[in-house]
């Protein structure tokens, strides 16, 4: 993932802080554990978002406890203990990881060289869960060929990696998966691509690199493509909201929600009033 998903944190529970927290340094951990130490780098909060969704349409509680850390050697931090589930969701971290390296490699960025520093995760992850790779790298591959390509329609451009997260939901989910899970992880696949084009939007149009976006919008700065165009990205995302709303509600959960409410329902929306009202890159934002 790519660290778009945030929590609307003013209006977060003390509770879900702890618990989302915890879900984070428990999911390091089971990185650790099911894929090496090297691919912990690579952990973001987007999964602990996942992790927390995940479990608890499996029905399945989380455990936390103190415990110690390399990073947090002298003071016991809460962490959710590692399962099953858990290695999964690290598994899926360090696979999309290693891909997402692999575009930017593909696309000139200098990040790319780092994929080699996952390559030992992903053959751990290979050998643990072989269809999360096989999607992945399936899934990736049409991306990629879409891009190269130079598709200008939008909701084929998110196909891919919409689709990815679908399957990779029901990989994941099992039995506990349905329609209404599948639409929802569809949804946030498709909600992540665009986010992510939105705040690459300069960067890539000065470098000349495909972005579906800039495509349909013109080859101009963000600001300005934005402020032409608010009507139509106004109606891509609040269609995409209003589907993450009608899926929610149908969903069985067992356990407390609140804080998979609070991202879906607040957190998402709120990160994509923040991209469209920036004009520059995330990192350094001073409009943000």
């Amino acid at each position: 993932m790519f660290g778009y998903i945030q929590p609307d944190t003013p209006y977060l529970f003390i509770k879900d802080e702890n618990l989302y927290k915890a879900l984070y340094c428990g999911l390091c951990k089971s990185i650790g554990a099911g894929c090496g130490q090297r691919a912990r780098t690579s952990l973001t909060y987007d999964m602990a978002f996942v992790s927390a969704l995940v479990h608890n349409i499996r029905r399945e509680d989380v455990n936390i406890k103190k415990e110690r850390c390399a990073l947090h050697i002298f003071k016991r931090r809460p962490m959710a203990s590692c399962d099953g589930t858990s290695v999964l969701i690290g598994c899926i971290n360090t696979v999309l990881t290693y891909y997402k390296l692999c575009d930017d490699k593909a696309d000139g960025d200098r990040k790319g060289i780092f994929r080699h520093f996952y390559k030992r995760g992903l053959k751990r992850a290979y050998r643990k869960h072989p269809q999360v790779v096989e999607i992945i790298s399936g899934h990736m591959r049409e991306q990629a060929k879409l891009e190269k390509d130079g598709c200008t329609v939008i909701d084929m451009a998110c196909e891919p990696t919409a689709e990815m997260m679908r399957k990779l939901s029901v990989y994941a989910l099992g039995e506990f998966s349905t329609a209404d899970t599948e639409g929802l992880f569809y949804d946030l696949g498709k909600w992540v691509y665009l986010a992510d084009a939105l705040d690459d939007y300069d960067k890539d149009v000065k470098k000349k690199r495909y972005n579906v976006l800039a495509l349909s919008f013109g080859q101009g700065c963000k600001a300005d493509a934005v402020a032409e165009n608010r009507e139509e990205l106004n109606f891509l995302f609040d269609s995409l909201f209003a589907d993450m709303r009608a899926r929610l509600c149908k969903i069985n959960f067992r356990f407390n929600h609140d804080l998979t409410d609070n991202i879906i329902l607040r957190g998402i929306p709120l990160k994509t009033r923040s991209l469209m009202a920036c004009g520059c890159n995330k990192k350094g934002c001073e409009n943000e």
